[in-house]
């Protein structure tokens, strides 16, 4: 074998191993950054080292610093685990080393795009005429959608957006929930449409978006406006009023509607829970994430608009040595990404591993065990839980004190059974269960609840 056989071959040895310890292992690190960095770090090398040296030595150092994320009993964020078919097709993936941006560059990639971007529409009931892009996750997934959006409505008030900028542009205005994702500011600030220049829509307690006063304020303004909204709080899993949302922005005549579902758009696979996405379909623009609940791994996120020719306009650039023809599909021209990793082979095997029954079972499954958890807390003396449970999100608070719950939180974290994270809800400390990974059993959610009872009670 050449050094490329040896290194790849020894690299799946080690990945192996590391997969066959993870249900059992400390699900949170045992180290630091600092400490990892250590180990790996130094001046920089003079000589270069054997492949096989290299990723040994990696190995070895970061292993204590990994976090199981990839197991059963990680709750701390939508983060979602890797399906054995995606993974497997991760690593075809990494040794066919395929640049995804254009036909020319992979045609292989540019199928594999185009079909699993076909039946991502399907599953999650968005019209079959929409475009897609396939982004790094659905955050810039929000930016693609919103400057979809930017184009359209700007076009409408007889500006071209891409020509000349946004110096004299017609004003925007921007209407979301006071819960809305992080995310969503941050493509704002991409977009030169700012984080402080919206309109801030007050939330229940829920945290869903109020309808009657977004309404007002897409009716009250003239110009042209741009809705996100959300389905699926990141703290509680709530919706957003998007069927009013959608009935507002039709009304107004000149306005975008984006709905932001970066998990919660998968309960459209379920027929008990598709009730929560009620009115989705009516929007122009939808992000969601595949790394996240349909467990394709990582760096594989989804965006689609009704709108294909302003998704187009908003993100195709050109060059004459780009190859470029009308008759098959460019990648890049619609994502923010132009040179990328061919993510398109992941999400065709996950989806492909589950066929629509299977993505219904693991949603729905997800769902039950955070009700299954939830219940258990809330049985338990001094525990709360915060939200309603419709998703597969449960917020839960100690004693009714702040201090005590992170305390909860760390012991948990220590103990390294599970791995669940901190928030503060309404301002109030509480700990977040997110409950998103295909692997994890009743057993492993029963197994959670009781180490958190220890903490809680140690």
């Amino acid at each position: 074998m050449n050094e490329g056989e040896r290194a790849m071959r020894r690299a799946f040895e080690l990945g192996l191993a590391y997969l066959d310890k993870l249900d059992g292992r400390h699900v949170g690190p045992t180290v630091d950054a600092t400490e990892i960095a250590d180990r790996i770090g130094g001046p920089l090398p003079e000589d270069g080292r054997d492949a096989v040296a290299v990723v040994e030595e990696l190995a070895a150092a970061a292993e204590p610093g990994l976090v199981a994320s990839l197991g059963p009993r990680y709750f701390g964020f939508v983060v979602g685990g890797a399906l054995p078919a995606a993974q497997a097709a991760d690593l075809l993936t990494t040794a066919w080393g395929q640049n995804a941006a254009l036909h020319a560059l992979s045609p292989a990639a540019a199928a594999a795009e185009e079909v699993a971007g076909r039946w991502m529409l399907e599953l999650l009931g968005l019209p079959g005429g929409a475009s897609v892009g396939l982004p790094t996750g659905a955050g810039l997934g929000n930016a693609i959608g919103i400057a979809a959006g930017r184009h359209r409505v700007l076009e409408r008030a007889g500006w071209d957006a891409e020509e000349r900028g946004l110096y004299g542009a017609p004003e925007i205005r921007v209407v979301l929930g006071d819960e809305a994702h992080a995310t969503v500011l941050t493509a704002l600030q991409y977009l030169g449409l700012g984080r402080e220049r919206v309109v801030r829509v007050a939330s229940d307690a829920q945290g869903r978006m109020r309808a009657e006063p977004a309404s007002e304020a897409i009716a009250e303004w003239d110009g042209p406006v741009i809705i996100v909204t959300q389905a699926g709080n990141v703290n509680t899993g709530a919706f957003d009023p998007i069927p009013a949302l959608a009935g507002a922005a039709e009304a107004h005549g000149n306005a975008w509607l984006h709905v932001d579902g970066a998990f919660g758009l998968w309960a459209s696979v379920s027929p008990r829970l598709r009730h929560l996405v009620d009115g989705v379909a009516r929007a122009d623009s939808w992000s969601t994430d595949a790394h996240k609940w349909l467990n394709a791994g990582y760096d594989c996120g989804f965006v689609a608009t009704a709108d294909p020719a302003a998704h187009r306009a908003a993100m195709a650039g050109s060059g004459a040595y780009l190859m470029r023809t009308d008759a098959q599909r460019e990648n890049w021209e619609w994502t923010l990404d132009s040179s990328r990793r061919a993510r398109g082979f992941a999400l065709y095997a996950a989806i492909r591993s589950l066929g629509r029954a299977g993505v219904r079972a693991l949603v729905e499954r997800c769902c039950d065990l955070a009700s299954r958890m939830a219940e258990g807390l809330a049985a338990a003396e001094g525990v709360e839980v915060l939200n309603d449970v419709v998703l597969n999100q449960a917020l839960v608070r100690f004693s009714d004190d702040d201090e005590r719950t992170r305390q909860v939180i760390a012991r948990v974290q220590a103990d390294g059974t599970a791995w669940l994270g901190g928030t503060v809800w309404q301002g109030r400390a509480a700990m977040r269960i997110s409950v998103s990974n295909w692997s994890t059993t009743e057993a492993d959610a029963d197994a959670t609840v009781a180490a958190i009872l220890r903490a809680h009670h140690s």
